[in-house]
């Protein structure tokens, strides 16, 4: 009897991990329908606000149960000369990692970029949600990276701190 307890106890935590491990990394995902426009923004120097860029060969995910499981890839012929001139840089940038099945998303290889200057990070939109920022990093061959982020203000707010003055009010339940 204790052997077949036993196994039983096995087989359920297997499946029990099996499960879990799905739900991670393929359950909630769900590929993005790109618009054609607006999919790649970043904000502009001069108006501070979100701009379309030139993109193709767009591919992208989200999951609805978190507010930063957002990726993209997409390919552009801007210049990284012409980028900067352009458009404002996020020193804060830090690509969050994405599920290996998404392969042309590679959080480990697009920070090495950014981190040897190869790759510039900017802010695409900034509180694309409370206490989320999009980001947009763009290597010098041309492919490019969109994820989303917490803040500043969301890492404070969301610890259950009280936003510091500097900072959108929350909106309610934060």
């Amino acid at each position: 009897m204790g052997k077949i307890l036993t196994v039983l106890l096995v087989v359920c935590a297997v499946a029990g991990g099996a499960l879990m491990y799905y739900q991670q990394v393929y359950a909630y995902y769900y590929d993005v329908t790109p618009n054609g426009d607006t999919d790649v923004q970043i904000t502009s120097l001069i108006t501070d606000a979100p701009e379309p860029v030139l993109y193709d060969n767009f591919r992208a995910i989200d999951a609805d149960s978190s507010p930063i499981r957002y990726r993209a890839c997409f390919d552009t012929s801007m210049s990284l000369a012409m980028l900067t001139e352009t458009y404002v840089l996020d020193e804060d940038a830090v690509p969050l990692t994405a599920p290996k099945w998404f392969d042309c998303f590679d959080a480990k290889e697009i920070g090495a970029a950014i981190e040897a200057g190869s790759a510039l990070a900017f802010m695409s939109i900034e509180n694309v949600e409370y206490g989320i920022d999009r980001v947009v990093a763009i290597h010098d061959d041309g492919r490019g990276w969109v994820w989303d982020q917490i803040n500043r203000c969301g890492e404070i707010v969301f610890d259950g701190n009280a936003a510091p003055d500097d900072c959108p009010t929350p909106p309610e339940g934060y």
